[in-house]
Protein backbone atom coordinates (compact mmCIF):
# COMPACT_ATOMS: atom_id res chain seq x y z
CA UNK A 1 0.00 0.00 0.00
CA UNK A 2 1.31 3.09 -0.98
CA UNK A 3 -0.18 6.76 0.18
CA UNK A 4 0.72 10.41 -1.58
CA UNK A 5 0.15 13.41 -1.39
CA UNK A 6 0.95 16.73 -3.36
CA UNK A 7 1.62 19.81 -2.67
CA UNK A 8 3.31 23.04 -4.56
CA UNK A 9 -0.03 23.92 -6.93
CA UNK A 10 -1.22 27.33 -7.22
CA UNK A 11 -1.70 30.47 -9.06
CA UNK A 12 1.17 31.90 -11.67
CA UNK A 13 1.12 34.15 -14.50
CA UNK A 14 2.08 32.37 -18.63
CA UNK A 15 5.53 32.31 -18.76
CA UNK A 16 6.09 31.74 -15.20
CA UNK A 17 6.92 28.23 -13.11
CA UNK A 18 5.79 26.01 -10.37
CA UNK A 19 7.36 22.86 -8.57
CA UNK A 20 5.02 20.50 -7.51
CA UNK A 21 5.86 17.40 -4.92
CA UNK A 22 4.44 14.10 -3.99
CA UNK A 23 5.24 12.53 -0.68
CA UNK A 24 4.80 8.95 -0.38
CA UNK A 25 4.64 6.78 2.62
CA UNK A 26 6.46 3.53 3.04
CA UNK A 27 9.84 2.19 2.76
CA UNK A 28 9.34 0.63 -0.98
CA UNK A 29 8.86 4.17 -2.75
CA UNK A 30 12.53 3.33 -4.37
CA UNK A 31 10.57 0.19 -6.03
CA UNK A 32 7.33 1.80 -7.70
CA UNK A 33 7.19 3.88 -10.95
CA UNK A 34 5.47 6.84 -10.51
CA UNK A 35 3.60 9.09 -12.70
CA UNK A 36 1.87 12.69 -13.06
CA UNK A 37 -1.26 13.08 -14.90
CA UNK A 38 -3.70 16.01 -15.12
CA UNK A 39 -7.28 16.95 -15.29
CA UNK A 40 -8.94 20.09 -16.37
CA UNK A 41 -12.47 20.65 -16.11
CA UNK A 42 -14.59 18.71 -18.65
CA UNK A 43 -12.52 16.60 -19.93
CA UNK A 44 -10.49 13.47 -19.46
CA UNK A 45 -7.94 12.59 -17.12
CA UNK A 46 -4.18 12.21 -19.06
CA UNK A 47 -1.08 11.61 -19.06
CA UNK A 48 1.78 13.97 -18.21
CA UNK A 49 4.77 12.42 -16.99
CA UNK A 50 6.35 9.00 -15.70
CA UNK A 51 9.63 7.92 -14.34
CA UNK A 52 10.52 4.44 -13.93
CA UNK A 53 12.08 2.73 -10.47
CA UNK A 54 15.22 2.57 -11.99
CA UNK A 55 17.26 -1.08 -11.03
CA UNK A 56 20.75 -1.33 -11.90
CA UNK A 57 20.56 1.32 -14.90
CA UNK A 58 18.95 3.99 -13.15
CA UNK A 59 15.37 5.70 -14.18
CA UNK A 60 13.62 6.77 -17.28
CA UNK A 61 11.32 9.40 -17.72
CA UNK A 62 8.75 9.62 -20.39
CA UNK A 63 6.86 13.18 -21.21
CA UNK A 64 3.71 13.46 -22.99
CA UNK A 65 4.57 15.76 -26.56
CA UNK A 66 2.71 19.06 -25.03
CA UNK A 67 5.10 19.03 -21.78
CA UNK A 68 8.63 18.29 -23.05
CA UNK A 69 10.75 20.80 -22.42
CA UNK A 70 8.94 22.77 -20.29
CA UNK A 71 8.26 20.08 -17.50
CA UNK A 72 10.40 17.57 -15.70
CA UNK A 73 9.68 14.92 -13.17
CA UNK A 74 11.90 13.46 -10.84
CA UNK A 75 12.35 11.37 -7.95
CA UNK A 76 14.50 11.89 -4.17
CA UNK A 77 14.30 7.88 -3.32
CA UNK A 78 15.97 8.86 0.07
CA UNK A 79 12.85 11.58 0.87
CA UNK A 80 9.87 9.43 -1.05
CA UNK A 81 9.30 12.21 -2.65
CA UNK A 82 8.22 12.66 -6.59
CA UNK A 83 8.50 16.17 -8.01
CA UNK A 84 7.17 17.87 -10.80
CA UNK A 85 9.48 20.86 -12.02
CA UNK A 86 7.29 22.93 -14.01
CA UNK A 87 8.77 25.87 -16.27
CA UNK A 88 7.07 28.28 -19.10
CA UNK A 89 3.98 27.68 -17.70
CA UNK A 90 0.65 28.43 -20.51
CA UNK A 91 -2.67 28.51 -19.58
CA UNK A 92 -3.65 25.08 -21.26
CA UNK A 93 -1.70 23.37 -18.11
CA UNK A 94 -4.84 24.36 -15.80
CA UNK A 95 -5.47 21.40 -14.54
CA UNK A 96 -5.83 19.51 -11.22
CA UNK A 97 -2.50 17.56 -11.23
CA UNK A 98 -2.72 14.02 -9.53
CA UNK A 99 0.86 11.98 -8.50
CA UNK A 100 0.16 8.38 -8.98
CA UNK A 101 2.18 4.96 -8.02
CA UNK A 102 2.23 1.60 -9.57
CA UNK A 103 4.17 -1.41 -8.74
CA UNK A 104 6.69 -2.61 -7.34
CA UNK A 105 9.74 -3.48 -10.15
CA UNK A 106 7.08 -2.87 -12.89
CA UNK A 107 7.87 -0.74 -15.75
CA UNK A 108 6.19 3.00 -16.71
CA UNK A 109 3.12 3.37 -18.11
CA UNK A 110 1.19 6.35 -19.64
CA UNK A 111 -1.86 4.42 -19.31
CA UNK A 112 -3.96 5.93 -15.65
CA UNK A 113 -5.64 2.21 -15.28
CA UNK A 114 -2.19 0.96 -15.12
CA UNK A 115 -1.85 3.13 -11.29
CA UNK A 116 -3.64 1.94 -8.80
CA UNK A 117 -2.30 4.36 -6.41
CA UNK A 118 -3.62 8.28 -6.53
CA UNK A 119 -2.83 11.45 -4.33
CA UNK A 120 -5.76 13.72 -3.62
CA UNK A 121 -4.62 16.07 -6.53
CA UNK A 122 -3.43 19.67 -6.27
CA UNK A 123 -4.93 22.86 -8.74
CA UNK A 124 -2.30 24.13 -10.94
CA UNK A 125 -3.77 27.76 -12.60
CA UNK A 126 -2.20 29.66 -15.25
CA UNK A 127 -3.43 32.64 -15.84
CA UNK A 128 -2.78 34.59 -19.44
Amino acid sequence: QVQLVESGGGLVQAGGSLRLSCAASGRTFSSYTMGWFRQAPGKEREFVAAISWGGWSGSTTYYTDSVKGRLTISRDNAKNTLYLQMNSLKPEDTAVYYCAARGPLVPASRKKDDYPYWGQGTQVTVSS
